[in-house]
């Protein structure tokens, strides 16, 4: 997948970013640390430049997200999660994936949306919460576009800075990806835990 990515970027340019970033919103599975990442590099190599990698970026965050958004609005949590148990293999998607993103946002609510463009996965996917509980677009385009700014600047930069190095983001990434996903699961595990505990102690009163 990397070589197909790194392809795109070079024949398509700003364009291929653009369109890369909005398909890594609605597919999870394609990484948006080597679009970032190596768009930065091409900085240094083309004619493109760091702050016209950043637009198309963020701009592409955005559509992909407000298209999640769009979906969220109109489909109810039974609904998607038959949806990616019957169609989440194609898309590289899990059921774990999207409960997730749902207790992300239940737990953090708007603020999700700014906190949940910098963790993985939940990146993609917190979009749909935010419509499922029919939160205000412009809050929702805001957040959006701030979380995802923070996010893309780091990997851009990172790229840019790095050179032909750049690959080497790639694995500080992925310990990242593993701290967060050890954070999310443990907290999944603790409001679990005192939900079912509270539960209880209800039903003795």
């Amino acid at each position: 997948m990397q070589d197909w990515i790194i392809n795109v970027m070079q024949q398509y340019g700003y364009i291929g970013v653009f369109s890369l970033i909005v398909i890594e919103n609605i597919f999870p599975p394609i990484p948006s640390e080597i679009i970032l990442a190596f768009g930065g590099f091409m900085t240094t190599q083309t004619e493109m430049n760091v702050l016209g990698v950043l637009s198309v970026a963020t701009l592409g965050s955005l559509v992909g997200a407000i298209l999640l958004y769009w979906l969220g609005t109109i489909l109810n949590f039974e609904r998607i999660e038959k949806l990616t148990i019957k169609y989440g293999r194609f898309l590289g998607l899990k059921i774990k994936d999207v409960e997730k993103a749902m207790n992300f946002y239940k737990k953090y609510e708007n603020k999700a949306v700014f906190l949940g463009r910098m963790v993985p996965v939940v990146r993609s996917l917190i979009s749909i919460p935010a419509g499922m509980a029919k939160m205000n677009l412009k809050a929702f385009v805001l957040l959006t576009v701030l979380g995802s700014l923070i996010w893309n600047s780091i990997l851009v930069v990172s790229g840019t800075l790095l050179g032909q190095s750049w690959q080497t983001i790639l694995y500080y990434f992925d310990i990242y990806s593993s701290v967060a996903y050890i954070i999310i699961a443990s907290s999944l595990v603790i409001i679990a835990a005192f939900y079912t505990k509270t539960r209880i102690s209800s039903k003795h009163k």
